[in-house]
C-alpha cells in the first residue's frame, strides 16, 4: 500500500498546485495524495484511512466552518501517530504557538516552500517504507 498524504484546504487551486509540484512522485507511485476542501471532509478521510497508509496531514488553518486549529486535536485523537503540519498565510507568533500547543508538528507559511516540504515528505515516506 502506497503512503498517503492528506492535504486539507478550502481553496480548490491548492490541489492543482500540489499535484503539479509533486507530479513525478505521484506518477512514479512514491506516495498518493488525497485532498479535502473542509475539516469535516478531512476527518472523514482520516477515519476512512483507518490503520492504512496515512503518513502525513497538511492542513490550512483558515477555513470556513471548522478551522484547521479546530481540526488538529480531532485528527490527532483519531490518529495520534500521524504528524500534522499546519499551513497559514499568517505566520505570527500567536498562531504558531496555538498550532504547536494543539499538537502540530510544524507550521508552514504561504507561499509554501516546496523544497522544504519535499524534504519533510521524503522523511515520512522513508519511515513508512
Amino acid at each position: 500500500m502506497k503512503p498517503l498524504i492528506l492535504v486539507v484546504d478550502d481553496e480548490p487551486d491548492v490541489e492543482t498546485l500540489f499535484r503539479q509540484q509533486f507530479r513525478r512522485d505521484l506518477r512514479d507511485g512514491h506516495f498518493t495524495m488525497k485532498f479535502a476542501q473542509s475539516a469535516m471532509a478531512a476527518l472523514q478521510c482520516v477515519t476512512d484511512a483507518g490503520d492504512a497508509s496515512l503518513i502525513l496531514i497538511l492542513s490550512d488553518i483558515n477555513m470556513p466552518g471548522m478551522s484547521g486549529l479546530e481540526l488538529l486535536p480531532k485528527a490527532k485523537a483519531l490518529r495520534p501517530d500521524v504528524p500534522v503540519i499546519m499551513i497559514t498565510a499568517y505566520g505570527d507568533a500567536e498562531t504558531k504557538r496555538k498550532a504547536l500547543e494543539n499538537g502540530a508538528d510544524a507550521l508552514l507559511t504561504k507561499p509554501i516552500d516546496f523544497t522544504s516540504l519535499r524534504g519533510e515528505i521524503e522523511t515520512r515516506v522513508g519511515r513508512a517504507a
